[in-house]
């Protein structure tokens, strides 16, 4: 009796001493002060000083991505990403290479399903050069047959490399969107295919370039070390006087049916070590008021080792040698995925069935208010990680301009993760991530095909 005794009062003395220490908060994420303005050419130019830097990251962001590739031409908005660095009027190929790496920076694009984006980073004392450079190449890129030939080749490599020679790169990239939708165009690639990009021609990269390549289609992003005045002043001498092109900018109109029913394939790999299962579901656009909840119920599911895809599959049931799941936010229809690269002589029914149970988990029971904070504090954290650098607080701006159409949300999304509760995830589960209407690709070798 008296050790029970014992027992208890420690007890009340180590909650009474939690009672005392104050709980860890939600780490701050400041937003991000900005300012903008449109020029009459249909340019929006952002900008943010930040006097703790030496450096200075300029950004173009133009509104085209795989959705916008045409039709049989996949891998377009890609090929762009690479003929931009080649010449313009004023530059030889390459030569922003020259004005970024020969000074201490760096340059880089990247290619979406919503956007294709453009970034440098650059000691502040070069900014006039690459604003320079920027409007060069928006307003007098050279399209011809030698830059077209060689960059179509250097993108048919990434290609191979990156897709076609990785275990899993042909399920990702082609089996997994190629499924998911049945009519909007998400369900081409934004990396092409080879068949594509061979058929293309140079007529039909110039028609592209001249649709989309435009100051009404571009968004201008500068964070650093400048004096506001003078950046204005040289945006309006090298962008202002790009013209404005009469034709309308041609948009997406297609809209993806909802699913009525659940459907599953079976897809193969040359290279496929294990087996895989994805499970996927529609969701809805970046800027939907439940988009916060789904990317929370995302990061409880399959964010890090400690999520429970991980703990359960991987962990308890040595069902899967590897987890994954994403809510992709995108423009128009979003995607969410759970993915399992399952281990030796497990099948792809096995993992769906758990990937199921875990959703059915998810629907059920609300989440605990532990697994609800550390999924919130991951997020938050990542944002964190993501704004400490100038590139990544335009990044972070143009990303919310392009899928949100507002740059502002950039700083109050972040506020909408924070207040997202229990109730918030199931019913976004609920509502989205319903059995009966998902797609599942099982993946398997080569050698495995009937």
């Amino acid at each position: 009796m008296n050790r029970i005794l014992g027992t208890l009062c420690a007890c009340a003395s180590v909650l009474a001493l939690a009672a005392t220490v104050p709980a860890v908060a939600e780490p701050s994420v400041p937003p991000i002060p900005y300012q903008s303005r449109s020029l009459a050419n249909g340019l929006t130019v952002y900008w943010a000083v930040d006097r703790s830097t030496p450096n200075v990251t300029v950004q173009v962001w133009y509104d085209v991505g795989g959705k916008d590739d045409p039709t049989g031409r996949s891998g377009f908005a890609h090929l762009f990403e690479h003929m931009m660095f080649k010449a313009t009027k004023d530059m030889p190929a390459e030569f922003m290479d020259r004005l970024t790496d020969d000074v201490g920076g760096f340059n880089n694009a990247s290619t979406y399903p919503d956007f294709t984006n453009y970034y440098e980073v650059i000691p502040a004392n070069h900014l006039q050069r690459l604003l320079w450079a920027e409007a060069d190449r928006m307003g007098s890129l050279v399209v011809d047959q030698a830059n077209f030939e060689s960059e179509r080749e250097v993108v048919k490599e990434e290609l191979r490399l990156r897709v076609l020679a990785s275990p899993y790169g042909r399920l990702f990239n082609y089996d997994v969107p190629d499924t998911a939708f049945t009519a909007h165009p998400y369900k081409r690639p934004p990396i092409g295919s080879v068949a594509d990009l061979n058929a293309a021609t140079l007529r039909d990269v110039r028609a592209f370039h001249a649709t989309y390549y435009r100051p009404d289609n571009a968004a201008l992003l500068v964070i650093g070390n400048f004096d506001p005045a003078q950046l204005n002043a040289w945006v309006d001498e090298y962008f202002a006087g790009l013209p404005r092109p009469a034709a309308p900018i041609p948009r997406v109109s297609v809209v993806e049916p909802p699913r009525t029913g659940s459907r599953a394939v079976t897809a193969y790999g040359p290279n496929v070590p294990l087996p895989a299962v994805v499970i996927d579901f529609l969701a809805p656009a970046a800027a939907d008021p439940d988009a916060p909840a789904l990317e929370v119920a995302s990061a409880i599911l399959s964010n890090g080792k400690s999520s429970r895809l991980y703990h359960d599959l991987v962990y308890d049931q040595q069902l899967a040698a590897e987890t994954e799941g994403e809510f992709d936010a995108r423009q128009q229809p979003s995607l969410f995925t759970l993915a399992a690269i399952l281990a030796s002589g497990k099948t792809p029914d096995q993992g769906e069935a758990a990937l199921l149970a875990e959703l059915k988990r998810l629907r059920e029971t609300p989440v605990s208010e532990a697994e609800l904070e550390r999924a919130r504090n991951q997020l938050r954290a990542d944002a964190l990680g993501e704004r400490e650098t100038i590139e990544g607080r335009a990044f972070e701006l143009g990303r919310a301009l392009l899928l949100e159409g507002d740059a502002a949300r950039a700083n109050t999304d972040l506020d909408r993760l924070a207040k997202v509760t229990a109730a918030d995830v199931q019913h976004a589960a609920l509502t989205y991530l319903d059995p009966a209407k998902r797609v599942t690709v099982r993946y398997l070798p080569e050698s495995a095909r009937p």
